[in-house]
């Protein structure tokens, strides 16, 4: 069963994070009344993870996620009205939820 949540982005940072700190990307917390989430938007990051045969994904695919990632974020800043990161923090979301998992979240574009 899906459940949508109302909260506001916490620590919003642009940089290494996730799976040991070797994920390149856009790093959120999402506040919401009595809990709160993380999420991120990341791919390996070239310095940290270097490419080998046993892989299973390429260089190309490293390069297409790191351009679904600048997209995703001019597409985020965009409706947050905002020209910066740091200036996410604060911004209403509606957060998705099935069960405890979260599916998705978006800027509350409406009340803006």
């Amino acid at each position: 069963m899906r459940e949508k949540r109302l909260g506001k982005l916490g620590d919003v940072k642009f940089g290494l994070g996730g799976y040991q700190d070797s994920m390149i990307g856009l790093h959120v917390a999402i506040d919401m009344k009595g809990s709160g989430v993380g999420d991120s938007k990341s791919a390996w990051d070239c310095n940290r993870v270097v490419w080998n045969e046993r892989c299973k994904w390429t260089e190309e695919n490293r390069s297409e996620q790191y351009d679904e990632i600048m997209r995703y974020l001019s597409d985020l800043l965009y409706a947050a009205k905002v020209d910066t990161i740091d200036q996410l923090k604060g911004i209403p979301v509606e957060v998705t939820f099935e069960g405890t998992l979260l599916k998705e979240w978006r800027v509350l574009e409406e009340v803006i």
